[in-house]
């Protein structure tokens, strides 16, 4: 059997991982698209503690694990400039999807090791490990792709928006973690049932995908 500290210990290892991985991919492909800011400013790195913000990366998906409820979160944001990426708003939306894409690609990945080892029981480590590195990773995904400011999902509305939404987003934009709080206290259990839902959706594909 798991118990309660490794459990925390396998939580903790997988947010770190995931969340380092998904905002080092913002910066990565803003690099990659024009934009050096990241660099300069030391975050094209796959070091987490630069990445880590005490909220989004440990309170809040630390609690969420605590109380049974699907763990989701983030990190300090990579920060960079949409006037130095190609292909204006449509490459900031492509900075933006990065990191969530980045989150489903591990979930499928790790679902599938999963799979292929004979989908083993959370009792066991390997199987402790592997399905919370997918659920984990399907939760960041799922929150992260919420289009509203300053979430990832917010990137690609803003870039097929009109001006009046983009200014209004800009605006809400401004309060970042604040915004990010309010929304997660007031609407905790309509995020816990979309994410519940979503989630069982994308493993219901992937067991098909793996003939589970």
């Amino acid at each position: 059997m798991i118990d309660f500290i490794l459990s925390i210990v396998i939580v903790l290892v997988v947010l770190l991982l995931s969340m380092t991985l998904h905002e080092a991919m913002h910066g990565f492909i803003a690099y990659w698209l024009g934009d050096d800011t990241a660099k300069r400013e030391g975050r094209l790195t796959l070091n987490p503690i630069k990445h880590l913000d005490p909220f989004l990366s440990l309170i809040l998906p630390l609690t969420l694990f605590l109380i049974g409820a699907p763990v989701f979160g983030g990190a300090k944001p990579v920060p960079f400039n949409p006037d130095r990426v190609r292909g204006e708003e449509w490459g900031a939306a492509l900075v933006a999807a990065a990191g969530p894409l980045t989150n489903l690609v591990i979930a499928f990945v790790t679902f599938g090791l999963w799979a292929v080892l004979g989908a083993p029981a959370a009792s066991s480590i390997a199987g402790h490990i592997l399905i919370t590195a997918y659920t984990v990773n399907l939760g960041f995904f799922i929150f992260n792709s919420i289009p509203i400011p300053p979430l990832d999902g917010s990137r690609v509305i803003y870039a097929l928006a009109p001006d009046f939404i983009r200014s209004g987003m800009r605006a809400v934009e401004r309060y970042g973690i604040v915004f990010v709080f309010a929304i997660v206290l007031l609407f905790s259990s309509q995020i816990g049932m979309l994410i519940i839902t979503v989630m069982n959706f994308f493993i219901s594909v992937f067991a098909g995908i793996f003939r589970l």
